[in-house]
């Protein structure tokens, strides 16, 4: 059962971690050059935007989530599989929500690169 419940906490935080990076991404998108918001309308302006963007607090609330996890997990799973796991984990997420989710343009090295660190993920498990 502790095996199941590592894994359980892998992919919460992972899931996690993943959904607050992409929702962060989504909101700078949308707020924008923080530094030529504050040259053309002032340090008020930059405020104002950031505490009234609903995907920043939902990337700060995915990011907790992901954060309290990885503690819940550390608590009975080795930090060697946790830490590994879940980063590496959550670079194949950042990915796939990067293409998916943002419409950025991965290209095939990145996806081999994801391929390769998943790959890891299968060895370090196996250990």
């Amino acid at each position: 059962m502790r095996v199941f419940y590592t894994w359980l906490c892998i992919f919460v935080t992972t899931f996690a971690a993943a959904a607050g990076d992409v929702y962060v991404a989504l909101a700078m998108r949308r707020i924008g050059d923080l530094g030529e918001l504050r040259r053309r309308q002032g340090i008020a302006s930059v405020i104002a935007r950031v505490s009234t963007s609903g995907a920043l607090f939902a990337g700060i609330f995915f990011m907790a989530i992901a954060f309290f996890t990885n503690l819940v997990g550390l608590s009975w799973a080795d930090l060697s599989l946790l830490g590994p796991a879940s980063a590496a984990l959550t670079f194949a997420a950042n990915a796939a929500g990067g293409k998916f989710f943002l419409h950025e343009n991965v290209d095939r090295r990145r996806w081999i690169a994801t391929a390769f660190v998943c790959a890891g993920v299968l060895l370090l498990a196996r250990s």
